[in-house]
């Protein structure tokens, strides 16, 4: 075999690898309820977020229906059998009563987007 040839056989080999590696996202315990609050306050909620697949995870936007919501979640891609945090802010100054909100996580996986839920009630001063 020529040098081309096998040079020309890596690189389709390596395409053919890289086009299969797909990230995959796995979320451990992707609805939380944080009971009971006093209004006012603000409700922190970490998701730990794993990727499962055999190419890089990258989070790259949300997609949340309340301004009363942000999310913090990394900017940087998550390597493949890696962890990495998502932090929910849930601010409750106009908010009252029963609460049960979805946030959306855009990513690269094929399943994107995939779905954060938070519900608990908050209580008058």
């Amino acid at each position: 075999m020529s040098l081309l040839k096998f040079l020309i056989t890596c690189l389709l080999l390596f395409i053919c690898v890289t086009a299969a590696g797909q990230a995959k996202m796995k979320i451990k315990d992707a609805k939380k309820s944080f009971g009971f609050v006093k209004k006012g306050g603000i409700v922190r909620l970490e998701y730990e977020i794993t990727n499962a697949g055999n190419a890089p995870l990258i989070i790259s936007g949300t997609e949340i229906s309340c301004s009363c919501t942000t999310a913090e979640y990394p900017k940087q891609p998550i390597a493949p059998g890696q962890s990495a945090k998502v932090i929910i802010n849930f601010d409750t100054k106009t908010v009252y009563d029963r609460q049960d909100r979805i946030i959306e996580l855009i990513s690269n996986d094929s399943g994107s987007p995939h779905k954060l839920r938070y519900k608990g009630v908050v209580l008058a001063k």
